[in-house]
C-alpha cells in the first residue's frame, strides 16, 4: 500500500500549470492531522518544477528564467546563460535569491550562444509570456534547448503551458525532441488536455539558426495540426454531447419562454389541462 508520502506527492506532480500553490493548500487541508507532511515533499516539488521547466524571476529582474535539470548546477542552484548568472531557487515557493555571476565556456558554448540569438528572434514571434534557453550537456558533447510559454487566466477558470525540449547533437546533426502542450480549464468541471508531440530533423548547418529554423518548422505544423484537431472536435464530438436545437428543430425565444406551454410547444407533444 501506498504511503501518504507517496500519495501526496502524486498530487503534487500531477498539479496543472500555474497550480501548485493551489494543491499544496488542498494538500494541507486533507493532512490536518500530519502538519509537517508537505514538508517532507522536497523532491517531489523538485522534479515538478524541473520537468514542467518552471519560470522565475530573478531578484531586481523582469527577466524570466528556466529550472530545469539541464540547468542544474546542484545543490539547488540554477544557471543562466543569457543574464550570465546562477541563481537559487527555493521548490516549494518557486523564488530565485542569491544570484551570482556565472560564465559559460566549453566545447559548446559558441553554438549555444548563436542558437540563443536566433532562438530569441523566433519566441518573441509567435509566444507570449515565452522564457527559452540552451545548455551544454552530456559532458558539453550536445546541446539542450527548451522553449517555455505559460498563459495563465484562474480569473476565467484557465490556464496552460506549452514546453518544448530538444537536444541537438553536434556530432550527427540530428535534432532530437518534442513539443508538450498542459491545458487546464475547471469552471463548472475539470477538463485537462495533455499532448506530447516527438520532433526529430536533421541540422545539415549545425548552427544555431539552422537548428532554431527545423523547431521553426516543427512548431508550425504541430501547431496547425492541433487547430485542425481542435475542430474537428468542435464540429464533431462536442457536437455529439448535446443537441443543438430542441425536437421542435426550431429555437427557444427565451423573451418569450413565459409563454410557452411546455409539454406541447417545447416537447412537441399534447399537454394536459
Amino acid at each position: 500500500m501506498s504511503s501518504a508520502k507517496e500519495i501526496v506527492s502524486s498530487f503534487v506532480e500531477g498539479a496543472p500549470p500555474g497550480e501548485l500553490s493551489d494543491v499544496i493548500a488542498d494538500i494541507k487541508a486533507l493532512t490536518v492531522s500530519t502538519p509537517d507532511l508537505v514538508n517532507e515533499l522536497s523532491e517531489a516539488f523538485e522534479k515538478y518544477n524541473e520537468e514542467q521547466f518552471i519560470t522565475t524571476k530573478l531578484p531586481g529582474s523582469s527577466q524570466q528564467v528556466i529550472i530545469s535539470s539541464h540547468s542544474s548546477l546542484g545543490d539547488g542552484r540554477y544557471y543562466d546563460v543569457e543574464s550570465s548568472s546562477s541563481f537559487a531557487f527555493d521548490h516549494k515557493t518557486q523564488k530565485a535569491s542569491a544570484v551570482q555571476s556565472y560564465v559559460l565556456e566549453g566545447a559548446q558554448s559558441d553554438l549555444v550562444k548563436s542558437t540563443l540569438k536566433s532562438l530569441s528572434t523566433y519566441v518573441r514571434e509567435h509566444f507570449p509570456n515565452v522564457a527559452y534557453g540552451a545548455y551544454p550537456i552530456e559532458n558539453d558533447s550536445k546541446v539542450a534547448i527548451i522553449i517555455v510559454s505559460n498563459k495563465y487566466s484562474p480569473n476565467n477558470f484557465w490556464n496552460g503551458r506549452w514546453r518544448s525540449l530538444y537536444v541537438f547533437d553536434p556530432a550527427s546533426g540530428q535534432l532530437e525532441g518534442s513539443v508538450k502542450v498542459d491545458v487546464h480549464y475547471y469552471e463548472d468541471g475539470n477538463v485537462r488536455l495533455i499532448t506530447n508531440k516527438p520532433v526529430s530533423a536533421s541540422v545539415p548547418s549545425g548552427t544555431g539558426s539552422g537548428i532554431v529554423k527545423e523547431i521553426s518548422s516543427g512548431e508550425k505544423k504541430y501547431q496547425e495540426e492541433l487547430n485542425r484537431g481542435f475542430s474537428d472536435l468542435s464540429e464533431g464530438a462536442f457536437k455529439g454531447l448535446r443537441r443543438q436545437l430542441p425536437v421542435t428543430r426550431q429555437k427557444i425565444e427565451w423573451d418569450k419562454v413565459a409563454s410557452y406551454r411546455l409539454g406541447q410547444d417545447i416537447g412537441g407533444g399534447s399537454s394536459r389541462r
